[in-house]
């Protein structure tokens, strides 16, 4: 597949008016949305120009073996440097093509994290805990910042849900391949056989939504206030603070308690409301965009299996691309964890230069 050249030249001449407007003095709004553009750009044009460099550098060789006055030495050497361009030239090719590729619009933003435990009673809310301590870990190693939204605590330890918020530069396009059925397979502290079991929990990672992104007519929502409800069902307080909304097009609900203050939760439950809409309407979208939802990494359906991590054996198995690590605790603290991520995202890229290439 060759490289678009008309769009090639386009974007650098983009890059040429945007930088000369920037160096003209704009206003403080154009000037944000100028520097947000040329920032996306950068590194573009930085590899439309290392491609083009090496073009040159490949002609220039050529051309020093074509003349026939080139003595013997020279064009050993040529030779022996021909090779080393013509597979650099062909790596810095790949590199642009991927630079062009569509890009996911969520890809900056921050996240809505939730993990469900699945079937497996005790030892499922248990994994549910300990994979969102390998999410959280994971953020720290980002230098993101997480906010627990709500929590339920399973009977024995970790958690039957756990929804939370994560901010930070590039969360979404680090975390969206996550979203699936997570299963573990492991001897559970109360096995007294020492039998393995098998239990799963639900990782579902949505791109937080802006008020601009989603249009919600307050005629469309029922809130109802409650008191804070706490382990056993007491109340933690007796202040009517807790709000439940739902989206009654859609028949959303969300519930939000942590705070103290109705208002906050209500703002809180407000945020999650409209990540939820807005994910549903992505959801929409891809599927209408991409007949063959199978061309990606995984469908994005939080109900098909994903990965198994065996403490057994201390393998890590995304069956999405068939990758097995035996760094079954470097992926739980985290610091493994982008292995996976990297690996997805790989996957992902190859199969839209595919598909791009077989419209072409």
């Amino acid at each position: 597949m060759s490289l678009p050249l008309q769009k090639l030249d386009a974007i650098e001449a983009r890059h040429a008016i945007i930088t000369d407007r920037l160096a003209s003095g704009p206003d403080g709004d154009t000037f944000v949305s100028l520097s947000r553009e040329l920032a996306e750009l950068d590194p573009v044009v930085e590899a439309v120009r290392a491609y083009r460099g090496a073009q040159q550098e490949l002609a220039g060789i050529d051309a020093m073996l074509a003349d026939p006055a080139t003595d013997r030495e020279m064009r050993e050497l040529a030779e022996a440097e021909r090779d080393e361009v013509a597979e650099r030239l062909q790596a810095l090719e790949r590199h642009v093509q991927l630079m062009l590729l569509p890009r996911d619009a969520a890809d900056e933003r921050g996240a809505i994290l939730e993990v469900r435990a699945g079937t497996g009673g005790d030892e499922a809310a248990l994994f549910a805990g300990d994979l969102f301590r390998m999410y959280g870990r994971y953020a720290d190693l980002h230098r993101w910042k997480v906010e627990i939204l709500s929590a339920s605590e399973g009977t024995m330890g970790g958690y039957k849900e756990i929804v939370a918020e994560i901010h930070g530069q590039g969360v979404f396009a680090r975390l969206k391949f996550e979203s699936g059925v997570h299963r573990v397979q492991r001897v559970p502290d109360t096995e007294a056989s020492g039998r393995i079991h098998t239990s799963a929990a639900t990782v579902a990672v949505l791109p937080i939504a802006e008020e601009v992104d989603v249009a919600i007519d307050d005629k469309d929502l029922q809130i109802d206030t409650m008191r804070a409800q706490g382990a056993g069902g007491q109340h933690v307080n007796k202040t009517e603070s807790a709000i439940r909304i739902t989206h009654l097009p859609t028949g959303i609900v969300v519930m939000m308690q942590e705070e103290r203050s109705q208002h906050r939760n209500r703002a809180k439950a407000m945020e999650l409301l409209r990540t939820r809409i807005f994910d549903l309407e992505r959801q929409k979208r891809e599927s209408e965009r991409s007949a063959d939802r199978k061309a990606q990494v995984g469908s994005g359906d939080r109900s098909e299996r994903i990965r198994t991590y065996n403490f057994p054996q201390g393998r890590v198995t995304d069956h999405r691309i068939n990758l097995t690590l035996y760094k079954l605790p470097q992926v739980m603290d985290g610091t493994a964890l982008d292995e996976l991520v990297d690996a997805l995202t790989t996957e992902h890229q190859a199969a839209l230069l595919a598909a791009q290439e077989s419209a072409s």
